[in-house]
């Protein structure tokens, strides 16, 4: 594969931004959006296609199983791709990570186009699916050298959401691709976007020498408490995102079907979600991570105590509502979380140091480094809670014939969530000083 770097790289240069920077960042974040965004549809397509299997008789928590496996799988892979980038070069592990959709999308094919493949088939097909959850964490983890720091949280939520409106396209588009040309179209589909996401990352991406990282230097970040704290926290805002929003046609058709024509609505929540992620990145930037993300985990949990009640009292258009806003505030906390990241990195990294030295130059370059490898291992930790909510779902389901007993158990990981966002990030004494004071 040809190679095709940039040696000098200074976003946070005022000077250097304005003359090449700004315009090199945004044309490698249109590309990176395409292919992250082609990454979703293909992580998330199980979602649509499960409701149209109702000719293999499979049970209500088989198909949960099927839209739960490809979230586990993702979650797996966004380690090695969170080091990929700075391995290999984003520009070249897009190309790389583009083409390897075209495996769940052709398995998928095969999978339907036989009415007699067994279960443990679909759930094997199904797996191949988290190949496009990967994508997420090294586009997200490249995406972050390219931007200043003054303007990540917005960069970062573009980014996101790009790739997050996949599930939403997925939901809006596939039911009408499989009307038209039955299931097996579901994968065969998105081939020729595929080949053209890597084509685009090929000819107009960019790989940075500044971002280069060796493995071993990046695994230093999986002993700093700040990871898994925020790990946790990304669990309840993406986890959430990603699990609510891949849960939603199958959870209309089992909990109300007489409503099962309305399953073509579901593709509303994803695409709310998507949309406002770069809004929470957006708040933040003015009024600090932590605070938007105190107030939005607060809202979470009311939101799944009043979808919990629209189960309960089989009313749809509660239901539907309450889980319009619920996944709404996923997509706020998505981008205020991420936008914490850099900022929690960079102020540990400089803590102590006088700005404008070389030595601040330095630790500002080692907090760059440490955020991107931090945001992989993040956003794969975090990508579990797509799994757990499926999973969640389908138990309770299973147990108890409805969801409420999970819709609980979020509301109470929701208030967690708050009270661990406090305690780290905006107490003011305590060993969590510094990063209140750094407004995280």
């Amino acid at each position: 594969m040809a190679k095709r770097w940039i040696s000098e790289w200074r976003p946070d240069d005022q000077g250097f931004w304005e003359k090449r920077g700004r315009k090199v960042a945004r044309r490698n974040l249109i590309f990176s959006v395409f292919a992250e965004h082609l990454g979703f549809t293909l992580w998330t397509v199980w979602s649509i296609v499960t409701v149209q299997l109702g000719s293999y008789e499979f049970s209500t928590d088989q198909l949960f199983w099927m839209v739960a496996l490809p979230n586990l799988v993702g979650s797996a892979l966004r380690i090695p791709y969170t080091f990929a980038p700075a391995r290999f070069g984003g520009r070249n592990f897009t190309v790389v990570s583009a083409l390897l959709l075209l495996v769940p999308a052709v398995l998928l094919a095969v999978a339907v186009g036989d009415p007699g493949t067994p279960y443990w088939v679909f759930l094997l097909i199904a797996a191949t699916a988290g190949l496009g959850g990967g994508n997420f964490a090294s586009s997200m983890a490249n995406i972050t050298y390219f931007y200043p720091q003054s303007k990540q949280g917005a960069a970062l939520g573009l980014n996101a959401a790009g790739g997050n409106i996949g599930v939403s396209s997925v939901q809006l588009v596939m039911p009408l691709v499989i009307g038209a040309f039955g299931l097996a179209a579901a994968g065969l589909f998105w081939i020729p976007f595929i080949l053209a996401a890597a084509l685009g990352a090929y000819f107009f991406m960019d790989n940075l020498t500044s971002a280069k990282a060796g493995p071993r230097d990046q695994l230093k970040i999986v002993g700093r408490a700040q990871t898994w704290i925020m790990a946790v926290l990304y669990i309840g805002t993406f986890g959430s995102f990603i699990g609510y929003s891949t849960a939603f046609p199958l959870l209309i058709k089992s909990q109300f079907p007489e409503q099962a024509s309305l399953v073509g609505l579901a593709f509303l929540g994803p695409l709310l979600g998507s949309l406002i992620r770069p809004v929470g990145g957006w708040l933040s930037d003015r009024l600090g991570g932590a605070r938007v993300t105190l107030v939005n985990f607060a809202a979470m949990a009311g939101a799944a105590a009043l979808v919990w009640q629209g189960v309960t009292q089989h009313g749809f258009p509660l239901f539907f509502g309450a889980y319009m806003l619920l996944v709404a505030t996923t997509g706020i906390g998505n981008g205020s979380t991420y936008r914490m990241i850099p900022a929690i990195f960079r102020a540990k990294a400089t803590e102590g140091i006088a700005p404008g030295t070389p030595a601040y130059d330095t630790a500002l370059t080692v907090g760059k480094r440490d955020a991107s490898a931090a945001i992989g291992i993040i956003s794969a930790i975090g990508a579990f809670g797509g799994f757990f909510i499926n999973r969640g779902f389908g138990s309770s389901i299973a147990a108890t014939g409805g969801a409420g007993a999970a819709l609980a158990a979020f509301a109470g990981f929701y208030a967690m969530c708050a009270l661990l966002t406090w305690a780290c990030y905006l107490r003011t004494a305590g060993p969590v000083r510094s990063l209140a004071a750094a407004r995280v």
